[in-house]
């Protein structure tokens, strides 16, 4: 049983954002907010505004939004459902103060840290609930919402990525094993794709990062910044716990956007080559993502399963988040409670 924690600290949760409704005005403000984060699209702000305003914003949102409405729930989005449901449970079982805010869309950061500091709380823990490192989730969550605390005179702490952190991947290979059919052949580990300039941007050596095909096998000092390792070592460690070998998973990356060299092998891609290789029956699981969303729901979900089933697949699982399932719970509140 975990100790109750003063109630002078409070968990501040981060996910990435979702639109406030399907309609496709609410997904472009969402994904004008969104798109323009430095940290997204690296590169020059007047190049960003010129991409997203004249060749993304004119059209993506209508696109967006249809994708959107085949997954919304109705208590609305799930990323929100699924994390608010995260929070409550987290709250019940710390005994102290947690709030929810997105980095992009509502609620906001901005929202939930005044509500944590109408609690009493003047040390706040961010989670930031993204598995692995990355600048475009992890560092902008947590410089926006550093500057926010200490705006409001709040100390300010960070959980690190936990990609390898044991309960977790626990609670992970226990809904892998759930779910996974008896007659699957395949686990696909599918993750958010970066661009390859993003991983090199967070080397810290400058020379280790995709120079060389098996740079993630040791990459030392860059290990704690680079995302693509971080996803193999949680591909590794998912498929030990489940007892598959190397020959019986495959890792991907998912959401590409644009023309610049993103990480390999794409997931749609993938799924498209599995059945020609004698891959009939397929499960996958997206362990980038704590919660539901679009991502996983409705480009794995509904694309991805047809792009499958279309090159002569047999069978199609896709395994769901963790959401709000008790070992994940468990499991983030150890580590909360570690850190504070």
């Amino acid at each position: 049983m975990m100790r109750t924690m003063t109630s002078s600290n409070g968990i501040l949760l981060c996910n990435l954002g979702t639109p406030s409704s399907t309609k496709v005005a609410d997904v472009r403000n969402y994904l004008r907010e969104f798109l323009m984060d430095p940290y997204v699209l690296q590169m020059p702000r007047v190049a960003r505004w010129l991409l997203v305003n004249l060749f993304i914003l004119p059209f993506r949102p209508r696109r967006t939004a249809e994708a959107y409405r085949q997954i919304w729930m109705p208590e609305g989005s799930p990323l929100l459902v699924h994390s608010q449901r995260l929070r409550d449970k987290l709250a019940s079982m710390t005994k102290m103060p947690v709030a929810l805010g997105m980095r992009y869309g509502t609620p906001s950061l901005e929202n939930a840290i005044d509500k944590l500091a109408d609690a009493g709380c003047k040390r706040l823990l961010l989670v930031p609930l993204y598995p692995q490192f990355a600048e475009s989730t992890t560092i902008t969550c947590v410089e926006f919402a550093s500057s926010l605390v200490k705006k409001r005179g709040l100390e300010i702490k960070v959980l690190a990525p936990f990609y390898a952190n044991s309960a977790w991947l626990d609670a992970l290979a226990e809904s892998c094993s759930e779910s996974i059919p008896a007659d699957c052949e395949r686990l696909l580990l599918s993750f958010h794709a970066l661009p390859e300039l993003h991983i090199k941007r967070s080397d810290p050596t400058g020379n280790t990062c995709l120079t060389r095909t098996d740079c993630c096998d040791s990459p030392g000092a860059a290990a704690a910044t680079c995302y693509r390792h971080q996803c193999l070592v949680s591909a590794r460690e998912i498929a030990r716990r489940l007892g598959f070998s190397e020959d019986q998973y495959s890792v991907s990356f998912q959401s590409r956007l644009g023309r610049a060299k993103w990480l390999l092998p794409a997931s749609d891609q993938v799924l498209a080559s599995l059945p020609s290789k004698g891959v009939k029956h397929l499960a996958v699981a997206c362990p980038g993502f704590t919660a539901d969303n679009l991502e996983t729901l409705e480009e794995i979900g509904v694309a991805g399963k047809e792009t499958f089933l279309g090159a002569g697949g047999q069978s199609f699982t896709l395994i769901p988040c963790l959401n709000d399932r008790d070992e994940w719970v468990d499991a983030l509140a150890d580590m909360c409670q570690r850190q504070l």
